[in-house]
């Protein structure tokens, strides 16, 4: 990114970009973006119908922008974050409506994105997956299945550049129904440059944090969806307040907090704390130290 700045690198950055995310999540087109939410007003623009979400896990921004759109929000019944398609039997919604999701609800369980597709397929449901942490999905079921895949490749992320973002399908219609949303949410050849590097890594960088995350959660007890993948550990608990204030105090993190706190509707709408292991370094999920988090987390429960 600094070369491409001071005007040392040559090449088409933003092509190179789009090639590779066109391959991670098998579509035919797609576009960088500004940030992760103006993936989202592109994508929320294109919908004609009501904006279905979850009633946690997912993304603050889908209801906020959703709102600023003057969309209709519907909201969905969830198990803890986990999408179940039978609930959608029970909300009802117009045609031309899409459900709007992330891959990992609250950070901390894949979806179960076969089936959530089935179903809406079945019932002229769009689907929107926010795959900010899916991205490179190596068993090859996250940030593929969807209709349309956006994400933000800001930090901390798995594709971790600091701005950026991206947004891609194979319905052509979403893209000529957003030409001014597309234009307002351009970004630079910089960022390009530092997406198409970490383009390269991801999915071996996912499946670092993925194994990292399912160490810890397999040693702290009560961790929700503990057979899950995730990114990051939520644990249900009454005194989450006094402990996450404990925790932070040994936990922390140059920029990024290491310990979150619930109820929070990006996670779970119930008192918990929530272990960020996607806000770790890769060069810092070792054994040792995953195991010292281990040791601090189950030393206040």
């Amino acid at each position: 990114m600094s070369e491409v700045a001071k005007g040392n690198a040559n090449g088409n950055y933003e092509e190179s970009c789009i090639n590779k995310i066109k391959e991670l999540t098998s579509k035919e087109e797609a576009r960088i973006t500004s940030s992760g939410n103006n993936s989202i007003f592109i994508a929320l623009s294109s919908v004609d119908g009501d904006v279905i979400v979850p009633d946690q896990g997912g993304w603050h921004g889908f209801k906020q922008i959703a709102k600023f759109l003057n969309k209709n929000l519907v909201t969905v019944k969830t198990d803890d974050g986990l999408i179940n398609p039978d609930y959608l039997d029970d909300v009802e919604f117009n045609d031309n409506s899409a459900l709007v999701f992330t891959s990992f609800a609250g950070y901390t369980a894949e979806q179960d994105v076969n089936d959530i597709n089935k179903y809406c397929r079945n019932n002229g449901i769009l689907t929107i997956e926010d795959a900010s942490a899916g991205i490179g999905d190596y068993e090859n079921l996250l940030g593929k299945k969807s209709d349309i895949i956006l994400a933000s490749t800001g930090s901390p992320k798995i594709i971790n550049v600091g701005s950026g973002g991206f947004i891609a399908t194979s319905d052509s219609e979403v893209f000529k129904k957003t030409g001014l949303p597309q234009k307002l949410s351009k970004t630079t050849e910089i960022i390009c440059s530092g997406i198409d590097n970490e383009l390269d890594n991801v999915s071996e960088n996912l499946k670092l944090s993925l194994n990292a995350t399912d160490h810890v959660k397999k040693h702290i007890p009560n961790a929700l969806h503990a057979s899950k993948r995730g990114l990051n550990v939520i644990i249900p608990h009454d005194d989450a307040k006094s402990i996450c204030w404990n925790l932070k105090k040994t936990l922390t993190l140059d920029k990024s907090g290491m310990i979150t706190t619930c109820p929070n509707y990006n996670r779970i709408k119930q008192k918990a704390i929530c272990v960020e292991i996607k806000n770790l370094d890769y060069s810092n999920l070792t054994m040792e130290c995953l195991d010292e988090i281990i040791d601090k987390v189950n030393s206040q429960l």
